[in-house]
């Protein structure tokens, strides 16, 4: 059986600022006819990012869908054909005032595949550089960052619920023992 849904009708509910809704009719794998609820989004980008100071960069900031504050790394979405790269160095300075001169791709994923498309590029930095915070006129954060030995009892004590995040730091545990 060939693993595959085909449209065979679909209407757009919502063409918004960030998102796009559709709602699609589907042929399944097996014959059968279902709907799928879409969410289209230009994709993202996150920063697990250590400073000069050997300590990881989290930024605290209300999250409404979630309708709590969430501790998270540095993140943002990608403007229309934005490079990822490009964007996430402009992220990391806009949200934390450090610049990165290069960037190490950890790894891409879909963070809910079964209704949206968005998919975020999850980076580490090092080597970083004063710069210039500038968030956006509706973005408000606090800063925190987290010794290296605090990871994996942040990690461990449920705080951290965003998946990005949990992620590149635990990717980070794994792949960067020269900073322990």
């Amino acid at each position: 059986m060939e693993l595959y849904e085909k449209t065979i009708h679909k209407e757009e509910i919502y063409n918004g600022k960030i998102i796009n809704l559709e709602v699609h009719d589907v042929t399944l794998p097996d014959g059968q006819k279902s709907k799928r609820e879409l969410v289209y989004h230009n994709g993202a980008v996150a920063v697990c990012a250590l400073t000069p100071d050997n300590e990881i960069i989290l930024v605290r900031q209300f999250r409404k869908p979630a309708e709590k504050t969430m501790l998270e790394i540095p993140a943002g979405k990608l403007e229309q054909g934005e490079d990822r790269e490009e964007a996430a160095k402009r992220e990391l300075e806009e949200e934390t005032g450090y610049i990165a001169e290069r960037l190490e791709l950890i790894t891409e994923m879909y963070g809910s595949p079964g209704f949206s498309n968005e998919k975020i590029s999850i980076y580490f930095a090092k080597d970083l550089k004063i710069g210039q915070m500038n968030l956006d006129e509706d973005e408000f954060i606090v800063l925190e960052n987290v010794k290296i030995n605090d990871i994996k009892s942040l990690l461990q004590s449920g705080e951290l619920e965003d998946a990005k995040t949990i992620i590149a730091l635990q990717h980070f545990l794994l792949n960067y023992n020269d900073y322990k």
